[in-house]
């Protein structure tokens, strides 16, 4: 099994920065990747940017674009959301997430909250 972690969430004004925070734990080598989901009120979840590691492609959602950058440390089995220009939209509870070696998010950590206040 796989166990994540989130930290780094919070209350920001709008036009503000967070760096979100994940570590794995456990059965890190059935890993093939990781990202970022959120939940936003009243809204389906979304997925906001996802690294793999074997071609080290990334993904980033239109709507982040230019804003939030990912990153990973393989090596201490982290990955890192840095969102800049935070907006009202922002706002949800983000979900670190891990692929396995079928392509599927199968590992899910608790959820960090994001609130973004003009």
């Amino acid at each position: 099994q796989v166990q994540l972690v989130e930290s780094g969430g919070g209350s920001m004004q709008t036009g503000g920065s967070l760096r979100l925070s994940c570590v794995a734990s456990g059965r890190t080598s059935s890993i093939y990747g990781m990202g970022w989901f959120r939940t936003a009120p009243g809204k389906e979840r979304e997925s906001v940017s996802s690294i793999k590691w074997s071609s080290g492609q990334i993904y980033l959602a239109n709507s982040v674009k230019g804003r939030f950058t990912i990153s990973s440390d393989n090596a201490k089995n982290m990955v890192y959301l840095q969102m800049n220009n935070l907006n009202n939209e922002d706002t949800a509870v983000y979900y670190c997430a891990a692929l396995d070696y079928r392509s599927v998010w199968t590992y899910w950590g608790q959820g960090t909250q994001v609130t973004v206040s003009s």
